[in-house]
């Protein structure tokens, strides 16, 4: 079993300095950069646009995890494609033709995410997972960084992993919420080959970055 890709989440890093932040959490042996953009209409949050992606783009050869935590979704997908995103997640409540979004983002040559909130169920997949390369389970309600992992997320991760083995397919699955060096082997053990941290990651200072990430994907 290949070791678990860690997605640091620059939700919980300094802004002030965020250029230099990603460079850090790339050089620290980071997997991915984990990208949570939030309206304030979808989620109770606000946070960056594809103008900060852009700028970000040269600070890390990593690729980028963009979480659209908007609705719609579909008028923003082009912006962050161009501004250097390189996965696209999507909600299903976020727009009303998940299908017809999820063909967009791949028409741009990006990878299509599709996000699982703690109450939406996995019929969402149904008529979709063959045109997606990534599922994102969240294990905490969006919004927020810093809140506490919810349990059951880890049987809706477990049934993901082998409804897509049954289906001869090679999907991402990841998490996000909660996660620390407390449950990220269970994690992974689920099925989990993506996790986001972002507390996790960055706290202690860049000093701290090498080994807080090899604490996550300590198995």
């Amino acid at each position: 079993m290949p070791p678990v890709k860690i997605a640091p989440s620059i939700l919980s890093a300094d802004f002030a300095r965020l250029g230099e932040e990603v460079k850090a959490i790339s050089s620290a042996g980071a997997d991915w950069i984990h990208v949570d953009v939030m309206d304030g209409h979808f989620v109770p949050n606000l946070t960056i646009g594809p103008m900060v992606v852009k700028a970000l783009r040269p600070w890390s050869a990593l690729p980028f995890d963009v979480h659209l935590m908007v609705t719609p979704a579909d008028p923003l997908v082009e912006a962050f494609a161009e501004a250097g995103a390189d996965i696209l997640s999507v909600h299903p409540e976020s727009g009303p033709h998940l299908h017809r979004t999820l063909m967009r983002i791949r028409a741009l040559g990006k990878k299509a995410g599709v996000v699982l909130n703690p109450a939406t169920p996995l019929s969402s997949l149904d008529h979709v997972l063959d045109l997606t390369d990534l599922v994102l389970v969240m294990s905490v309600n969006p919004g927020f960084g810093g809140q506490s992992f919810i349990e059951s997320a880890l049987p809706k991760v477990e049934s993901i992993a082998e409804r897509a083995l049954k289906a001869g397919l090679s999907i991402e699955l990841e998490v996000d919420g909660g996660v620390d060096a407390g449950n990220a082997a269970r994690l992974a053990s689920a099925g989990a080959t993506v996790l986001v941290a972002g507390t996790a990651s960055f706290k202690g200072g860049p000093e701290h970055y090498a080994a807080n990430i090899a604490a996550l994907k300590a198995r």
